[in-house]
């Protein structure tokens, strides 16, 4: 008790340069686990789309390293149903920091028929087939993710450094304990490893360091007018991909997006927030998970994303 007393007064003691916010915390784990992939591993990747949970991957990434430049190339699977908002950011973004960008298209397997169109236009479920070969072909080692373990039930199994066979598949049993944050990067050759830096990250603290950070981000991230029409109590944009049905009635309301991804599966949510502190107060009344709210895809089954991930998925 006397220790735990003097510790306490000891911490309270110290000037405020000396401590650390939960923010702080979570930029300084991120930023570790980056140095150890760099370490350990010898080619990494960044995944990277233009969402926001990329974007800030990216930029902790570059935090890390700085003043060199970004060490890594980035990897994005394009389902060619994407936003273009989003896409013109992505090749921006990859313009300004003059690193290499690797797009794997799905379209190219749908076109040479190594992969066939789903009845419901949804081809965020394709992504599997080109994203492992892509990591193969570039014999990438590790594969830095987004995923966020408040997101859905399925990555709260993760952990940081997670191991993927020679099919890219994931077996939860597999996992490898991560004590004191030692993280091992171990593998036998044609397996990878995929690491989740923001993990321990809620949407919220994304959206907290994105404002103390001042990132930018895609419009459609804030309010914005669009036309949209509702399908199974979501608000989606009408597109090429196959919506909205002759039933489904097309109109233009206020939305933004917590999440992009597929332009088939990805809804729009009704919001007044225009900037990133209305973000930060809309999402601080909220009880649904930006994928449970706008993710139709995480809607197939109790258990979709963990059958996903298991065949190689994020």
């Amino acid at each position: 008790m006397r220790v735990a007393h003097m510790t306490t007064t000891a911490a309270r003691a110290l000037p405020a340069q000396y401590t650390l916010d939960h923010l702080d915390h979570l930029e300084s784990e991120a930023v570790h686990i980056f140095r150890e992939v760099a370490g350990e591993f010898e080619r990494p990747v960044i995944l990277f789309s233009g969402g926001k949970d990329s974007v800030v991957m990216v930029h902790l990434a570059l935090k890390a390293f700085a003043p060199a430049p970004l060490p890594f190339s980035l990897l994005h699977v394009d389902t060619g149903h994407n936003f273009p908002e989003v896409l013109r950011y992505r090749d921006e973004t990859v313009e300004r920091l003059g690193v290499r960008l690797v797009v794997a298209h799905v379209q190219d397997y749908i076109d040479d028929g190594r992969l066939r169109e789903r009845a419901d236009g949804t081809r965020n479920p394709l992504q599997t087939v080109p994203l492992l070969d892509a990591i193969e072909g570039n014999r990438f080692d590790a594969v830095f993710g987004g995923g966020r373990r408040d997101e859905e039930k399925a990555r709260a199994k993760e952990r940081v450094f997670s191991l993927r066979d020679s099919f890219g598949a994931w077996d939860p049993r597999r996992q490898r304990p991560e004590l004191w944050d030692l993280y091992n990067g171990k593998h036998a050759p044609g397996e990878h490893v995929r690491v989740f830096p923001l993990s321990n990250w809620t949407e919220l603290d994304v959206w907290r360091y994105i404002e103390r950070e001042g990132i930018d981000l895609p419009d459609l991230y804030y309010a914005h007018e669009r036309e949209v029409f509702s399908r199974d109590g979501m608000w989606l944009s009408a597109g090429e991909w196959g919506g909205p049905k002759s039933s489904e009635q097309v109109e233009t309301r206020q939305v933004r997006y917590r999440t992009v991804g597929d332009m088939s599966c990805t809804g729009a949510v009704d919001s007044d927030a225009t900037d990133v502190a209305g973000v930060i107060l809309e999402l601080a009344g909220s009880r649904l998970t930006e994928r449970g709210a706008t993710r139709a895809d995480d809607r197939m089954s109790e258990a979709a994303m963990e059958d996903r991930k298991k065949q190689g998925y994020f």
